[in-house]
């Protein structure tokens, strides 16, 4: 039965539904978090400046996906402010999974049982390992030239618990992270590595009340633990949604 419930979660993970969830969700966060960045001098050929002006968008994908499957996600995106962003997907390697019986898939870390629950074991070991490979991702953007107050994490369910703990455990203050049907993929412990910069950085949540494989309790649960260390987070609730939405419910959303 758990297998069975891991393979759904996987199968949800696909684009098509993903792209649903994240075409309104996305949109909010993108607007609700627009940088403050100073477009550059169109006489200026100044490529330090032009990178500085330019946004970073990073997307962690779910359980079983991948990134260039997400790469059709930028192309909703066509007003001005997303003219110079940039944009990331990269993909998860290929890990055993321990709700799926040890099969092996894209994963960024292991997930021991479906439905995740506010309660369900943590992979903490394998998140940190994960965490320190977008970092990686954002350093190298920054080490570019754009500006980190212009680089934003977002991520869909497992994806989504990468993006909350790669942004609270970066040393400097993002744009923002965007958490879409996820949990908190670690123990309060975790805590006292969270700089005061880190802190700075907004978070956005939104989660689906019918969520039967992530459950709405593990995302309800996230923004009180991130009021409580001092993190600023807009959490939206959605009745009816499940992990994956319909056409309908986009509309209605």
């Amino acid at each position: 039965m758990e297998e069975q419930k891991c393979i759904k979660l996987m199968l949800l993970a696909k684009p098509i539904c993903l792209l649903l969830v994240t075409l309104a969700s996305t949109l909010i966060f993108l607007l609700f978090f627009q940088p403050n960045r100073q477009l550059p001098n169109s006489n200026s050929h100044n490529k330090k400046q032009d990178s500085m002006a330019r946004s970073f968008v990073l997307w962690l994908h779910g359980l079983g996906d991948s990134g260039p499957a997400n790469e059709p996600i930028k192309a909703l995106f066509t007003s001005p402010e997303f003219k110079i962003t940039k944009w990331s997907f990269p993909s998860a390697p290929n890990n055993p999974v321990t709700c799926n019986y040890g099969s092996v898939m894209p994963s960024w870390f292991d997930i021991h049982e479906i439905p995740v629950t506010a309660d369900s074991p943590k992979d903490e070991s394998g998140v940190l390992k994960a965490v320190q490979n977008v970092h990686a991702m954002i350093d190298k953007e920054v080490a570019a030239g754009t500006d980190p107050n212009n680089v934003f994490v977002c991520g869909f369910s497992q994806g989504g618990a990468l993006t909350l703990a790669s942004v609270l455990l970066y040393p400097r203050t993002l744009g923002g992270g965007a958490v879409f049907s996820g949990w908190v993929p670690f123990n309060s412990s975790m805590i006292e590595k969270f700089t005061q910069d880190a802190k700075r950085t907004p978070i956005l949540w939104s989660h689906g009340m019918a969520d039967q494989t992530v459950l709405f309790e593990a995302g309800q649960a996230g923004p009180p633990f991130l009021e409580k260390v001092g993190v600023s987070c807009e959490f939206k609730a959605y009745p009816g949604l499940g992990h994956s939405i319909s056409n309908e419910e986009l509309q209605v959303s």
